[in-house]
C-alpha cells in the first residue's frame, strides 16, 4: 500500500509538471504542453527553483520517461575543455571557451521509411514536433558534454532522422563564441559570432550506441550536436583533410575582440556523427 501511494505521488507530481520551471539560473517558464522544458532562457524565483529541482528529482526516479523522446545539444568536449593540445586549431591556437551560446529552433524528430539519408533538404514521414527557439550555452553541460533542451510526449517507433534550424536571438546572432585563444606568449580575448540562418535536415544518430527507439515502457532521446572543429579545424589532422581545407583556423580572429563570421560553406551541424543537409536560409 505504500509503495501504490508512493507510486500515485509520483505519477501526479510528474503530470502536472508540463510545462516545468526551468531549474537552473538563465531559464525561463516553458511554453509548450505535453513537454517539459528542461534548459531555456530567462529567470525564475528561488523557491521555484528548490521545487522545480525536487520535482525533477522525483520524476528521474519515477518511469516519467516512458514514452517520451528527450532532445539534447552538445559541442562535445571540444565545447566543454576546449582545443588543447594535441588538439589545437588548425593553425596552433589553444581555444579555452567561456560561453557557447547557440539558438535552435523549428526542431522536428521524424520516423522515416526508408531511412533518410541527409542527401536533400526535405525529409518524409511521421514528424513530431519539438519547436523552439531554445537558446543555450553549450559550455554549460553535464558530464556527457550535453544540454537538455527539452522531453515530449512521443508515439512508439523509431526516430530516425531530425530537422532544425540554427536561428538569431534576441540579439541578432545564432551562434557567439567568447572565450580566450593562447598561442606562444600570446593571450587574445574574443567574441565570435554569427547572424546566420541555417536549416539542417539529418539522418539517423550516430555514435557508440543507436538512438531514437520509443516504446510504450521506454523513452529515448536524440542530440543536435555541433562540430566546433568544422569552424575551426584540428592541428592533430592533415592539412589537406577535407575539414581543415574548410575551416577558418583562429588566425582570421587572432586581432582579438570581436568578429562576425558566416557560416555558409560549413558544416557544424550534426547528429552525433551522423550527417545533416544543410541550407541557408
Amino acid at each position: 500500500m505504500i509503495l501504490q501511494r508512493k507510486q500515485a505521488f509520483h505519477s501526479a507530481v510528474c503530470r502536472r509538471m508540463q510545462p516545468l520551471v526551468g531549474a537552473l539560473d538563465g531559464w525561463r517558464k516553458g511554453r509548450m504542453t505535453n513537454a517539459v522544458v528542461l534548459h531555456t532562457e530567462g529567470k525564475i524565483l528561488p523557491m521555484t527553483r528548490v521545487f522545480a529541482l525536487a520535482t525533477m528529482a522525483i520524476c528521474a526516479s519515477f518511469s516519467v520517461h516512458a514514452g517520451s523522446l528527450t532532445l539534447f545539444a552538445s559541442g562535445e568536449d571540444l565545447a566543454t575543455e576546449g582545443f588543447t593540445a594535441p588538439q589545437l586549431t588548425k593553425d596552433g591556437w589553444a581555444l579555452e571557451f567561456t560561453r557557447i551560446t547557440a539558438t535552435f529552433d523549428q526542431i522536428t524528430a521524424w520516423q522515416t521509411d526508408p531511412p533518410f539519408m541527409a542527401d536533400g533538404p526535405a525529409i518524409t514521414g511521421t514528424a513530431l514536433l519539438i519547436a523552439g527557439p531554445f537558446t543555450v550555452d553549450l559550455t554549460d553541460a553535464d558530464e556527457d558534454d550535453r544540454v537538455a533542451l527539452l522531453r515530449v510526449e512521443a508515439a512508439p517507433g523509431h526516430y530516425n532522422a531530425l530537422s532544425w534550424a540554427l536561428v538569431p536571438d534576441a540579439d541578432g546572432f545564432s551562434l557567439v563564441l567568447e572565450g580566450i585563444a593562447r598561442k606562444d606568449v600570446r593571450e587574445v580575448p574574443f567574441t565570435l559570432r554569427s547572424a546566420d540562418s541555417v536549416a539542417h535536415a539529418c539522418s539517423e544518430y550516430l555514435g557508440d550506441t543507436r538512438k531514437g527507439f520509443v516504446t510504450d515502457t521506454t523513452g529515448a532521446d536524440l542530440e543536435i550536436t555541433l562540430h566546433l572543429d568544422h569552424l575551426f579545424g584540428r592541428a592533430d589532422k592533415d592539412d589537406a583533410d577535407e575539414m581543415n581545407l574548410a575551416a577558418f583556423g583562429f588566425e582570421p580572429f587572432a586581432a582579438g575582440g570581436v568578429h562576425e563570421f558566416t557560416l555558409d560553406g560549413l558544416h557544424l551541424g550534426h547528429v552525433g556523427e551522423g550527417h545533416c543537409h544543410v541550407s541557408m536560409l
